[in-house]
């Protein structure tokens, strides 16, 4: 039991501290690059900076309003608990966007453009990692790509495509250019600090507590598992012992909780994960976040 309160204690810190550098390093992108200049990013985020730069009001307030709704839906879409870490999320980024002060870096166009979105990219990036997100894009994405069948990539080009057609008519068209590269420098910059966030993982395991760990997988995750009849093979004379093997394919995102449930019913399971490039049908949750 102490071995599973000092896991999930680790857990947590961990994931704070990635929120938490994630906040930082958004912030620094959009005050330290990206204040005083026309240029925006993709999302909620761009629609909070298109809207401040043209009330001339705080970003700091539209990042908060803007993204509400969208608590409220990752609450519906995904789980209470995504939801939780993503509006103290959003409100740390809000609150450190409006108050803590940041030097102006450069004001060369193209430096703007390149390493705001680098370091707003990877804010979101490390966000991800600690299962929060600093912009509801992605939450109402997997919500119409459920709706609509189809996939989450395209609703998000759909919407910032309509983003950046309105930044070039109320900004110019030269601005609207410079902020598609800060989104793309966002973009790249995210998927390498997540290390592939949208890929499913395929879970392999081994322990004498199957049925347990099957049990929870199914309705607390509400995922689907496949049983395999097994004999475990170890020691100088190979000890042969039958046993039920507990196969499931999950995201990400959800993998923290699945390793933290395991430890809780069992700390010596044996467990094998593996990337799964992609799956059709089954109780396997769509992908959740693209940026």
């Amino acid at each position: 039991m102490k071995t599973n309160k000092k896991g999930f204690i680790a857990d947590t810190i961990r994931s704070i501290l990635y929120v938490g550098v994630g906040i930082f390093s958004a912030s620094f992108g959009l005050k330290g690059f990206l204040a005083g200049s026309n240029f925006i990013d993709g999302g909620v985020t761009g629609i909070s900076m298109l809207i401040s730069i043209l009330s001339q009001t705080s970003l700091s307030l539209w990042i908060f309003l803007l993204n509400i709704p969208f608590i409220f839906l990752g609450y519906k879409v995904i789980s209470k608990d995504f939801a939780i870490r993503t509006g103290l999320a959003i409100l740390g980024l809000s609150l450190v966007v409006g108050f803590v002060p940041f030097p102006i870096v450069t004001k060369d166009k193209l430096l703007i453009a390149i390493f705001g979105g680098f370091f707003l990219g990877a804010g979101i990036g490390f966000s991800v990692r600690g299962s929060a997100v600093i912009d509801g894009t992605e939450v109402l994405a997997v919500f119409l790509a459920r709706r609509l069948h189809t996939t989450i990539g395209d609703i998000i080009l759909v919407i910032n495509v309509m983003i950046f057609s309105t930044a070039a008519y109320l900004l110019s068209t030269e601005d609207a250019l410079y902020s598609m590269i800060t989104y793309l420098a966002a973009s790249k910059t995210l998927d390498f600090v997540v290390e592939g966030i949208e890929e499913y993982i395929g879970v392999m395991i081994i322990s004498a507590r199957s049925e347990e760990i099957r049990l929870m997988i199914i309705q607390e995750m509400r995922r689907g598992v496949t049983l395999y009849l097994g004999k475990q093979g170890y020691g100088s004379h190979g000890h042969r012992k039958e046993i039920s093997i507990v196969y499931t394919v999950i995201t990400r995102l959800e993998l923290s909780k699945l390793k933290n449930e395991i430890d809780r019913i069992d700390p010596e399971a044996f467990v094998i994960i593996s990337s799964v490039k992609d799956v059709k049908g089954g109780l396997v949750k769509k992908r959740p976040l693209k940026h």
